[in-house]
């Protein structure tokens, strides 16, 4: 049974700094994508930041290049997501997901989320 735990979470000031965790358990991780994904309220889920293809490769949406930074410990099952220069359009939860190599995220297995809140 594969499960995605998400964790660093919580309030910052505008300006501050969280990194979230996402530890991944149930199989090997090596050759799979991983990547963030947030939801404000009323809006649709969205892309933030992944590593994809063999090569893992990283991608991040416009609005977060520079401020983000996603990394993963493979031998730990473990990926990162360095948030720097918060701002309050950041606020949302944040997921994890993985899914095997080039597939679509969403046939793959998501994380429960964990609530990122930036005040002005």
């Amino acid at each position: 049974q594969v499960q995605l735990v998400e964790s660093g979470g919580g309030l910052v000031q505008a300006g501050g700094s969280l990194r979230l965790s996402c530890a991944a358990s149930g199989r090997t991780f090596s050759n799979y994508d991983m990547g963030w994904f947030r939801q404000a309220p009323g809006k649709e889920r969205e892309f933030v930041a992944s590593f994809r293809g063999s090569g893992d490769s990283t991608y991040y949406r416009d609005s977060v290049k520079g401020r983000f930074t996603i990394s993963r410990d493979n031998a730990k099952n473990t990926v990162y997501l360095q948030m720097n220069s918060l701002k309050p359009e950041d606020t949302a939860v944040y997921y994890c997901a993985t899914t095997p190599r080039g597939s679509s995220w969403y046939s793959g297995y998501w994380g429960q989320g964990t609530q990122v809140t930036v005040s002005s």
